[in-house]
């Protein structure tokens, strides 16, 4: 747990990042009535029901910190949450005992959180933020989960340990992604470096180098603390926008 002064820092960056993100939700209304328009992008918008709707899945292997970014996001977004928090806070033992119900499944099922960002012109905005299960013998419901994303959050751990599965997973992101039909460079990705916090933490050149990262856009991160968290949703939301642009 970082200290008081740290965590009012990360506080105060937070709240900056989500005003951020509000204000790219303003610059997404303003293509309502132009390049957003027509069926092709339907998976966007819905008009009728006057809806701006984006997907970002966060995929990884079985250690990475999925679970962490989407649980951070609600727990400073969600006023319940907050409270929540402080009676765990209270009450250690009630905490972890939720936090291994939590470890367990999230391995074997996919996590959904709705983060909605009000209303623009009109049009309730979400993004749809979803994990995949991460046990290795899940791949078709990672297929699943994949299908009709607008991005993707590659979380990949830092922890020398898992190397090997990291770089697993990577490969097996490409090769879903080619089997749904995503042409390659075709679907923002976005990697978060997280574990940073590991003593035996493999360098970031390094990392990037045995995944092979080129042009995907990188980004260091604690996610259990908060760490990097927002940055990287900012971020991938940004490539988002830029790609409903260019159609």
């Amino acid at each position: 747990m970082p200290p008081p002064a740290a965590q009012k820092a990360i506080g105060r960056s937070n709240r900056d990042m989500l005003r951020g993100m509000r204000g790219l939700l303003i610059a997404l209304s303003l293509l309502l009535s132009s390049s957003l328009a027509g069926p092709a992008n339907a998976s966007f918008v819905d008009y009728s029901a006057k809806r701006i709707t984006c997907k970002i899945v966060y995929y990884g292997a079985m250690n990475a910190p999925l679970h962490d970014n989407l649980a951070y996001v609600y727990g400073q977004t969600n006023a319940e949450a907050k409270q929540q928090a402080a009676e765990e806070a209270a009450s250690p033992g009630i905490s972890r005992k939720k936090s291994t119900i939590a470890r367990e499944a999230k391995d074997s099922f996919y996590e959904f959180l709705p983060l909605t960002l009000g209303e623009i012109r009109g049009y309730k905005t979400q993004f749809h933020l979803y994990t995949v299960p991460t046990k290795a013998d899940y791949n078709a419901s990672r297929l699943l989960v994949l299908k009709g994303t607008d991005a993707v959050v590659f979380v990949a751990s830092n922890d020398s340990a898992e190397l090997n599965a990291t770089i697993a997973s990577w490969q097996e992101l490409k090769r879903n992604l080619a089997e749904l039909g995503y042409a390659p460079g075709a679907l923002p990705i976005v990697v978060q470096l997280d574990h940073r916090e590991h003593t035996n933490a493999i360098p970031v050149a390094k990392l990037s180098e045995a995944l092979g990262i080129t042009t995907e856009p990188t980004y260091e991160a604690v996610a259990p603390t908060g760490v990097g968290v927002f940055e990287t949703l900012k971020a991938t939301a940004k490539l988002v926008l830029s790609a409903l642009k260019k159609e």
